[in-house]
Formats: structure tokens, C-alpha cells, sequence
């Protein structure tokens, strides 16, 4: 499989050499560490689930990342392009353009329940399967979509070079400290600037936005069996307890039980 070209998350776009498959396939697969998915597009919807390890979806848009608590909703006709970190357990469930149960035609992260884990798992494991049964998964499967709440695990791509600039400084060192003040004056800009284009672009302030990215390093440490101390020293938090409580309110779990199956 070939790879597409890895950029910070919120940095760069999508490769622009974008293959096309009419059909969203659905099925599940085994991508080892590393492993990539070249950017593509389906003329219908996709979900995404991984059952372990992390999932980043790459689109010009920037990167969505779920762990095994989130699934992700890729419209139909979006050029996207899949990153695994650890070992990952990918679920793809396909569903006609017409068949929209989100009403959403921009990429979202969705919180996984445990019954719809367990459908998109029963759903993906032989799509060959033309029994009855398997058929009565999809409407229950559809139902508990429409009931998932969206979660906010999104880096954007900044637009503006500025912005670009102080995305960068963090994505290269989570554990930077500075002030927005004190990156700007790294980069040339000014805090209030730097400030507004934050809201501007990414909906979100400064605080807000780093501590989504420390979020995806921390994930992507923890992939790949980093222990917890050193990914909370490393992403930026100044204990492990402080790092735990945020990622317990961001996905529901410890990082300590990360990757474990409920």
C-alpha cells in the first residue's frame, strides 16, 4: 500500500492526487502501526471505527482522531485520507448518499456506545453475509447513529500563515509552555491577532486548541504503549493526575485502562 505524505495535524491539506471509488466499502481490516490510507473519496457516506488503537482522518478541513469511545462520519464526495497509531482494529460501514441518518455533510467524531460498538462490529465481520439477521443490524445500527452525540476532537488546518506559524511551534513541542503572547513574539504577530484568528478560523481559543492537539499526541504516545507519566510529561501537563482528569472528561476513560476492551 502506498503512503501519503504525513504533516502535523492542522497543517497542510490532503495530497491532491485524490483517488476516486464509487462505493464506500463496508468490511473490517487490520492496519499495522503506521499504516496508511491514501486520500480518497466515495460517491457515498462512511462511518470509521477503530476498536483499538487511534484512527486519524486527514482532510483539507484537518485532522479528526477518535479512539475506541468515537467513530467518525466522513460525508460522501470528502477527500479523506487514514493514519493508524498502535494497532488498528478499522471498522468501515458504507451507506448510500440518500441515506444520511446525521444530516451532517461535513466530517464529525461521534461518541461510540457500547451497543452500537457491538453493531458496527457484528455489521463489519463478514459483508458477505446476506442472511435476514445481518440485514436487521443496519436500521437498529442507523437508530443509534442519530443518538450519538458529536465530540469535539478536531485539529483544523489553519489558513492563515500566521496562525500556521504558532500551529506549528505547538505541534513540534507539546510541551512548550509559552504564553500565545510569547509564540507570537517567537513568529512575529501579535496576541490579539493571533487571539482573534483563533476564534475566527477554529472556533476555539488558544487554551482550547493546544489542549486539543496535547490531546492527540497524548493518544498517539499511548498507541504505542508509552506509559502514562511520560506521555503527561511530554504532551505539556504538569502531573499525571492533571493529564488524567482531562483526558477522563474528553473520552470518558483513564489513559491508564486506554485500549482495553469494556
Amino acid at each position: 500500500m502506498s503512503n501519503i505524505r504525513h504533516t502535523a495535524p492542522g497543517e497542510g491539506h490532503a495530497p491532491a492526487a485524490v483517488r476516486h471509488a464509487a462505493t464506500a466499502p463496508t468490511r473490517a481490516r487490520v492496519l499495522a502501526p503506521g499504516e496508511r490510507i491514501d486520500a480518497h473519496r466515495h460517491d457515498d457516506h462512511q462511518i470509521v471505527y477503530a476498536g483499538s488503537g487511534v484512527l486519524a482522518v486527514t482532510t483539507d478541513a484537518g485532522t479528526w482522531f477518535a479512539p475506541g469511545t468515537r467513530a467518525l462520519w466522513v460525508p460522501a464526495g470528502t477527500a479523506h485520507a487514514h493514519r493508524a497509531y498502535g494497532h488498528l482494529d478499522l471498522h468501515l460501514v458504507g451507506l448510500p448518499a440518500e441515506d444520511n441518518p446525521l444530516g451532517l455533510d461535513t466530517p464529525a467524531v461521534l461518541a461510540v456506545s457500547p451497543l452500537l460498538r457491538e453493531l458496527i462490529r457484528a455489521y463489519t465481520a463478514d459483508p458477505e453475509d446476506t442472511s435476514p439477521e445481518r440485514a436487521r443490524l443496519l436500521p437498529v445500527l442507523r437508530d443509534q447513529l442519530r443518538v450519538s452525540p458529536q465530540q469535539p476532537m478536531r485539529l483544523p488546518t489553519p489558513a492563515d500563515p500566521r496562525l500556521a506559524a504558532v500551529c506549528a511551534l505547538v505541534h513540534a513541542d507539546p510541551a512548550d509552555q509559552r504564553t500565545l503572547a510569547a509564540l507570537g513574539a517567537a513568529t512575529g504577530t501579535g496576541e490579539r491577532t493571533l487571539s482573534r484568528l483563533f476564534r475566527r478560523e477554529f472556533g476555539m481559543t488558544f487554551p482550547q486548541w493546544r489542549t486539543q492537539s496535547r490531546l492527540y499526541h497524548a493518544l498517539r504516545l499511548l498507541a504505542d504503549g508509552t506509559p502514562v507519566t511520560t506521555v503527561a510529561l511530554r504532551c505539556g501537563w504538569s502531573s499525571a493526575s492533571a493529564f488524567i482528569d482531562v483526558f477522563r472528561r474528553s473520552f470518558g476513560h483513564t489513559p491508564g485502562r486506554y485500549g482495553r476492551e469494556d
